[in-house]
C-alpha cells in the first residue's frame, strides 16, 4: 500500500475591502473597476436559502474608496445576501463578443451597511431611490480574462497572495 503525505489545506486570507484590494494590487484593482465602469448593468450571483445560485440584475457602485451594492428592499437578491453574504459579480459583457477590455468578475461577502452617517453620506452622494439596502463588498477574488495577441491572459488575485497571471496559447 502506497503512503501518501497529507496535504495541509490553504487557509483562505480573510476577505479585504475595495480600498485593502486597491492597497495590494493598485494597478489591477483600477483596470477591475474601469471595467465595471463601462456599463451601468452588471450581473450578481446570490444563494437562494436551498443553496442553490440566484442571478439578478445589479448596478455597482464605486463610492468612498468602496465598491457598494445597493438593493431595494424585500428584492430576492438582498434577502439572499441578509441571509448568506457569498455573492459573485460579474461585469456587463458589453454589446458584442469582442469584449476588448477582458472579461471581469469579483467575488466575496456583502456586508450590510446599517450605521446611520453612512448611509446618509451615501444618500447625499448618490441620491438612491429610498428605501434601499447597501452592502459593502469584501473581496475575496479578483478575476480577469482577455486576450493577448492570440494568448488567452487570466489574471486572478486573492487576499493575501500575489496577482497571478496564466497565459493560454
Amino acid at each position: 500500500m502506497a503512503s501518501m503525505t497529507p496535504m495541509t489545506p490553504m487557509t483562505p486570507s480573510a476577505p479585504l475591502s475595495w480600498s485593502g484590494f486597491a492597497t495590494a494590487e493598485p494597478v489591477f484593482a483600477d483596470t477591475v473597476r474601469r471595467r465595471f465602469q463601462l456599463y451601468k448593468h452588471h450581473v450578481l450571483a446570490t444563494l437562494r436559502a436551498d443553496g442553490s445560485p440566484r442571478v439578478s440584475g445589479l448596478e455597482a457602485d464605486f463610492r468612498f474608496d468602496e465598491l457598494l451594492l445597493g438593493m431595494m428592499p424585500d428584492s430576492r437578491k438582498a434577502l439572499d445576501l441578509r441571509r448568506d453574504a457569498r455573492f459573485a459579480l460579474h461585469a456587463n459583457p458589453g454589446p458584442d463578443a469582442e469584449m476588448n477590455d477582458g472579461d471581469v468578475r469579483v467575488s466575496g461577502r456583502a456586508v450590510e451597511i446599517t450605521d446611520p452617517e453612512y448611509l446618509a453620506r451615501f444618500v447625499d452622494d448618490a441620491t438612491p431611490p429610498e428605501p434601499f439596502y447597501l452592502f459593502r463588498a469584501e473581496l475575496t477574488e479578483a478575476v480577469r480574462v482577455g486576450l493577448d495577441g492570440d494568448e488567452l491572459v487570466i489574471q486572478s488575485w486573492r487576499p493575501g497572495q500575489p496577482l497571478r497571471t496564466v497565459r493560454r496559447k
